[in-house]
């Protein structure tokens, strides 16, 4: 294993990530299962850089005291060179003759080329989105809500680089040089002895309780699944009442494994299909971007149809219902073999391959969060498909097969009003979601969360089965409500889905063109990685107005399954918990991406989740 080259405590110039500049950092702390040094700008940015992203400042001062021979307009590195040939110094020992005035007036005139040739320079080189160091002034000039005024800032503002410039293109004497290289030396003699305040170095943050938490949630994850279904079939689902457990036999049935396999590799081959359009994902840390097709409607639009055939030819869909059980075994198995599979292909992936949070060295850890960010076998990319296809397509099957269930075990002629509602607003949350597709690959399950048991079995067994437990329950105990207590729900989910859909487009929309027109009433706070926090609209209420939408929704879900028991409400109840976890996680994550500009958003906006309460 090689040695760290930088120690902790010690500055040094890091290279900004997706650029050629380097600014001034200070290391913190080196991970040595990734080789990775966590550094801190001076704005409070903390981000993750390899080695042959650093280098020591005495490089930097070195090249600094030299200049090119080549350049008129910089000192001459050899002091053979007759210094008569400098326009601008007299020879040793010479006197200035009676033509002073003039060649004072020669001086003014390269003075002014001096300080335009600088401000070209500096115009031309200067960083616009990277440079760190222009966020560290007044608060009062951090918020704006036109990117004009960056631009405008940029050109105008005459900060400590110009200065710098100067000094690189000066005409001036090798004699002014020379006690200018003096004086600056004795400066860095003096910083080099300053003693640095040593940051002690900490090890990698695990989440989730870390390997202890992660071995527990892969038993307790199955277990609340099964769990929650065997209570749904209880003619009193109380939580003082435990279900017997069923035999082991019974849960495990080739011809359910079966069709549930069809169903993946039906969605699988969908994906596949050449239609859609083509867009490209965040740049990774290396700097490429992946591409994903996007194609979710369609595949949806195809999966109603195969469903309508199925119905034409009198399938009875109600054998999803009468061997649910089955089939969440069935996927919680398919998931886990998934899980193992993506855990030894990601031993062999490269390390920049890997994921952030999945890289701890942990084998249970890496496991469970994931150790690959994005799995792919050719251009079919695992945990992309997985995040939508089988498991959200597969939720409104299941919901669409509970009210046929409802039907033909109670012999009506329609669906409950509750079981309507339910497959309504389920129906319209899927499909909006698939419409939407593209802005899933800004999420964090995209970005920054390998693919491994946490993800595959959220989307193949959680969400097909336990977001439908609404409508699971509503077969065994059918519940009755009032019109005008439907029209009361209906109105909530609106609002909640009016809020979830308007905070996500604003944000998404801000992202995509900052400068667009329609965007200008909007204000932000610019940050160093050159994007901006939005201060008004739905994220200046509070921080996260999509998942205050998203909360609504879930509660609009339940409602109409009354009140009789709590059991409906579990998808509401753990919804929160998942959120205000998700929030925690990511205000840690922003906090290192964006530093005091998160901070100073954090003041703009002091609500998380519920204004005035969270």
């Amino acid at each position: 294993m090689p040695s760290r080259k930088f120690a902790d405590g010690e500055v040094v110039m890091g290279r900004w990530p997706g650029s050629v500049l380097y600014y001034e950092v200070q290391v913190t702390s080196y991970d040595d299962v990734a080789h990775l040094y966590t550094v801190k700008y001076k704005d409070g940015t903390e981000l993750a850089l390899k080695e042959s992203d650093i280098r020591s400042q005495s490089s930097f001062k070195h090249r600094k005291s030299q200049s090119s021979s080549s350049s008129p307009s910089r000192r001459s590195s050899s002091r053979s060179r007759s210094r008569s040939r400098s326009p601008g110094r007299p020879a040793k020992g010479r006197r200035r003759s009676a033509s002073q005035s003039r060649e004072h007036k020669d001086d003014k005139k390269k003075i002014i080329q001096e300080t335009s040739l600088a401000l070209a320079v500096l115009v031309l080189f200067k960083p616009s989105e990277n440079n760190t160091k222009r966020y560290n002034g007044e608060p009062e000039s951090t918020e704006k809500n036109d990117t004009s005024c960056i631009i405008l800032e940029q050109k105008l503002k005459p900060d400590l680089e110009v200065k710098r410039v100067l000094e690189q293109y000066s005409l001036r004497s090798r004699k002014d040089d020379k006690k200018t290289e003096e004086i600056f030396s004795e400066k860095k003699t003096f910083v080099a002895v300053k003693p640095i305040e040593k940051v002690p170095s900490k090890k990698k943050e695990l989440e989730f309780g870390g390997r202890i938490g992660t071995f527990m949630l892969v038993f307790l994850l199955p277990a609340t699944v099964f769990y929650l279904l065997l209570m749904c079939k209880q003619d009193d689902p109380s939580l003082l009442n435990f279900p017997p457990l069923p035999a082991l036999e019974s849960l495990w049935e080739w011809r359910v494994f079966g069709v549930f396999l069809l169903w993946f590799f039906l969605q699988a081959i969908f994906y596949l299909l050449p239609i859609g359009k083509v867009v490209e994902g965040l740049p990774l840390s290396s700097g490429r971007k992946l591409q994903y097709r996007i194609n979710g409607v369609y595949a949806f639009i195809l999966t109603a149809a195969a469903i309508g055939a199925l119905l034409y030819f009198q399938f009875e869909l109600h054998y999803l219902y009468d061997h649910f059980m089955q089939f969440a075994v069935s996927a919680a198995a398919f998931s886990l073999a998934l899980s193992i599979y993506l855990y030894v292909r990601s031993l062999k992936a490269p390390e920049e391959e890997l994921a952030p949070g999945g890289n701890s060295g942990y084998f249970i850890y890496d496991f469970f969060t994931g150790h690959e960010l994005n799995p792919r076998i050719g251009n079919f990319d695992l945990k992309y498909f997985c995040e939508l296809r089988p498991g959200l397509i597969g939720w409104v099957v299941i919901n669409l097969a509970m009210l046929l269930a409802e039907m033909k075990i109670h012999s009506l002629s329609m669906p409950s009003l509750s079981m309507i509602l339910v497959n309504s607003f389920q129906l319209l949350y899927v499909v909006d979601a698939l419409w939407n597709e593209e802005a899933i690959l800004t999420t964090m399950d995209i970005t920054h969360d390998g693919f491994g048991f946490m993800l595959a079995f959220g989307d193949l067994v959680w969400v097909p089965f336990v977001y439908s437990l609404q409508a699971y329950y509503l077969v065994g105990h059918p519940t009755t409500i009032t019109w005008p207590v439907a029209v009361a729900i209906t109105v909530l989910n609106c609002v909640g889905y009016y809020i979830f859909r308007s905070a996500n487009s604003q944000k998404n929309n801000f992202r995509r063109n900052p400068a667009d027109p329609k965007l200008a009433n909007l204000k932000f706070i610019p940050t160093a990685t050159g994007k901006g926090l939005l201060v008004t609209g739905w994220w200046g209420f509070v921080r996260h107005p999509n998942y205050l939408g998203d909360i609504i929704m879930a509660l609009a879900w339940s409602l109409p399954c009354g009140f009789n028991h709590i059991l409906p409400y579990f998808y509401v109840i753990y919804f929160i918990c998942l959120l205000v976890h998700r929030e925690a996680r990511d205000e840690h994550h922003c906090k290192q991406k964006y530093g005091l500009a998160w901070e100073r958003y954090c003041q703009r906006v002091p609500y998380r989740i519920f204004p005035y309460v969270y």
